[in-house]
């Protein structure tokens, strides 16, 4: 057979240099598949930390103080760098130094690096021992520090195998408390917060389901310091009381009480009144007192049409700046009393705005005759300045509540109901910067425990089945594209 007649070969030169191109860009891809899963399996440990939130991600209201920030800060993580949630720690004290140049974060692992752990123990007066896994913000010599154990909030989940309780952390509140070093490093003073007492009310130190807790908690992040206050007829509320917050009263108020709270709203003086259906049945006097100041407490409370539970849900707000960062989002009010602004304010000083609204459908349980209709769970009144006229404390601020079960341990954190609250206390003591948006949210943290034998088979599967799977599949592709 002549050379013309031979078939023509298969491939073209520049079809063959194709091809090897092909398949070593494929060979070179499968290798750095094979080198990256083998990296992430040599870096797994045996203790991991699932968060419910896919990146650190700073609050808006967290941002507003960062900016407002003056003086530079400098953040010591005096840490164990294998200690758990060093990580988180880590990871959101990061994220505050990349939102504002006025921090600084330098880590001194206290393990492994003994002179720089000396050196901050002398300067701090930190004691050997004792003083270990702290966050320590330092500015211009005013020094706070926070323990690595107080940002984690623990449960019990059951129990362990030799019948003893199984307690584990279950959040992550960093934010929240590394906000609030801010904001004490920034004042020079605590604002302070007075509580009333002497009529069933609820406290800032009761740990019970409606207790006012967590409501503490969250003033003293906000940098108040908390007092109790019983009303007599030689007391008067004292000259540095920054809020008073008369929290569920059940009984009724005696006359010279009821003048020593009118005298300090006359003066300028900040209220929260938060009411709920226990003083349904007896008045508490501070009705009447109220009126006076353009805002209704009506005798009844709202349920929702059909509704199976004591659950009032707000998603409708009034037009005022402590609800401007609540649009988008809803609140849960329990048995809440229509709180509404009076037809006519009192004197044309005084700015009374509805916060909270329920749904249109709502009822009365009371009042069956009532039409479903919306009702006003919340106001806010503000005494407008008067020219030649200056208040000692300011010009008056007050926020009333149909309901106090919503703010208490178990309800407030659901919904922004927290948000309500931050928001509140800081218009009421004139705080602007501190409303801006939501608020810090704890992280939910679960642990991931592995057995050793666990850890074995996972290390296989990372080292070995994984990247040989990949080189199988790639070897399979091979042979078919060769046949």
């Amino acid at each position: 057979m002549s050379d013309d007649q031979k078939s023509p070969p298969s491939f073209s030169r520049a079809q063959r240099w194709k091809n090897i191109f092909d398949r070593t860009a494929r060979t070179l891809l499968v290798l750095a598949v094979v080198v990256m899963v083998d990296y992430l399996g040599a870096k797994f440990s045996s203790r991991h930390y699932l968060s419910s939130q896919t990146s650190v991600q700073l609050s808006p209201r967290t941002l507003a103080v960062l900016h407002s920030l003056t003086n530079q800060v400098a953040v010591t993580l005096y840490f164990d760098r294998h200690a758990d949630f060093y990580p988180d720690v880590a990871a959101l004290l990061d994220e505050y130094a990349a939102a504002s140049k006025k921090i600084s974060v330098r880590l001194v692992d206290y393990v492994r690096d003994a002179g720089e752990a000396q050196k901050t123990k002398i300067k701090y007066g930190l004691n050997a021992a004792a003083d270990k896994d702290l966050i320590i913000f330092d500015s211009d010599d005013h020094v706070k520090m926070i323990p690595g154990t107080a940002l984690l909030e623990y449960a019990a989940r059951g129990m362990t195998e030799d019948r003893k309780l199984d307690i584990r952390p279950v959040r992550f509140n960093g934010e929240r408390a590394f906000t609030a070093m801010l904001l004490a490093l920034q004042n020079p003073q605590r604002l302070r917060a007075y509580f009333l007492l002497g009529h069933k009310e609820v406290l800032p130190n009761d740990s019970s389901t409606h207790g006012f807790q967590k409501f503490g908690q969250l003033l003293q992040q906000n940098y108040f310091s908390l007092d109790g206050l019983q009303l007599t007829a030689d007391n008067s509320v004292p000259t540095n009381c920054s809020l008073l917050v008369i929290a569920a009263p059940a009984t009724p108020f005696a006359e010279t009480e009821l003048q020593a709270i009118d005298r300090y709203l006359r003066e300028g003086g900040k209220l929260f009144v938060l009411f709920n259906t226990s003083s349904l049945e007896r008045a508490t006097h501070l009705e009447p007192l109220l009126q006076r100041w353009g805002v209704n407490v009506a005798t009844d409370y709202v349920k929702e049409a059909g509704g199976n539970d004591a659950g009032v849900v707000v998603n409708r707000y009034g037009k005022h700046l402590v609800t401007a960062s609540l649009a988008e989002s809803a609140m849960k009010l329990v048995l809440p009393r229509p709180i509404s602004k009076l037809n006519g304010a009192p004197t044309s000083t005084l700015q009374v705005d509805e916060l909270l609204f329920s749904a249109d459908n709502s009822l009365l349980a009371e009042d069956r005759t009532a039409a479903p209709r919306s009702y006003s769970l919340a106001c806010a009144v503000e005494q407008k300045p008067v020219a030649g006229v200056v208040n000692p404390r300011g010009n008056a601020r007050i926020i009333v509540t149909g309901d106090s079960i919503f703010l208490g341990n178990t309800v407030i954190e659901m919904g922004s109901n927290s948000d309500f609250l931050n928001a509140a206390v800081n218009w009421l003591v004139e705080r602007p910067q501190l409303i801006e948006g939501v608020g810090p949210r704890s992280i939910m943290e679960f642990r991931l425990l592995l057995t050793n034998q666990q850890q074995q088979q996972l290390r296989w599967l990372l080292l070995g089945a994984l990247p040989g799977g990949v080189l199988f599949l790639g070897w399979l592709v091979w042979l078919v594209r060769r046949k």
